[in-house]
């Protein structure tokens, strides 16, 4: 699980990378929390999505956004952090060249810069988004939505409630050709405390199944 160090649109930014060398291994990109809200890589829930990514045959990168640990700058609204997510994602790939998919992940700000980045990236084939922030961040942007994907929710999220994004899934559901997996889970908050064994089973479950209906995508 080395280092890297990523040459960002407003200085270098700290990550850890797992690679993963199988030929053509897939690739995922992993989004943490509010920078301003002690969020950073090693978060619990983005370590989990990490190490899941990494056991079903990715080439796996978390990072800092901007101001962030040992990453330079300084926190942006969003618009920086998404710049971000690119110079990663531009890292991850270049490192990658033969991947034979991409995948976003991102828990609560991250799945809402996320998603952004699904939106200009045609590359990645699907994303997994923890907690999106409905009722905070503007997601209107997702029409169309270009990939299927996993939503997962704390039924007794403090922060974003489970009504704004049922509201976001629903939404998305109503467009053609989308696959958009909803799952509630009982009694977790926001931060998944407590929580984090079924989160982990309800990720393992997800990437498990979508990656035996596509074969091409499985590293073997």
């Amino acid at each position: 699980m080395p280092d890297v160090i990523i040459n960002g649109p407003d200085g270098r930014l700290e990550g850890r990378y797992q690679h993963n060398r199988a030929p053509g291994a897939p690739i995922a990109l992993m989004l943490h929390p509010h920078p301003q809200h002690g969020g950073t890589m090693n978060n619990k829930v983005v370590y989990a999505l990490y190490h899941t990514f990494a056991r079903h045959g990715f080439s796996v990168l978390r990072f800092n956004f901007r101001g962030v640990g040992r990453s330079q700058g300084a926190f942006d609204r969003g618009e920086g952090e998404l710049s971000d997510a690119a110079s990663a994602l531009d890292w991850l790939q270049g490192f990658n060249e033969n991947a034979g998919a991409c995948w976003i992940a991102g828990f609560s700000f991250g799945a809402w810069i996320g998603m952004q980045l699904l939106m200009r990236r045609p590359e990645i084939s699907g994303f997994i988004s923890i907690a999106p922030p409905a009722n905070l961040f503007d997601f209107t942007f997702l029409a169309p939505c270009p990939a299927s994907g996993l939503v997962i929710q704390g039924e007794q999220d403090e922060i974003v409630p489970p009504a704004s994004v049922q509201k976001l899934v629903e939404k998305l559901t109503s467009q053609r050709n989308l696959d958009i997996d909803y799952r509630l889970i009982p009694g977790a908050n926001h931060f998944f405390h407590d929580s984090l064994e079924e989160l982990n089973r309800h990720l393992e479950d997800y990437l498990g199944k979508v990656l035996a209906m596509n074969p091409a995508t499985a590293v073997r």
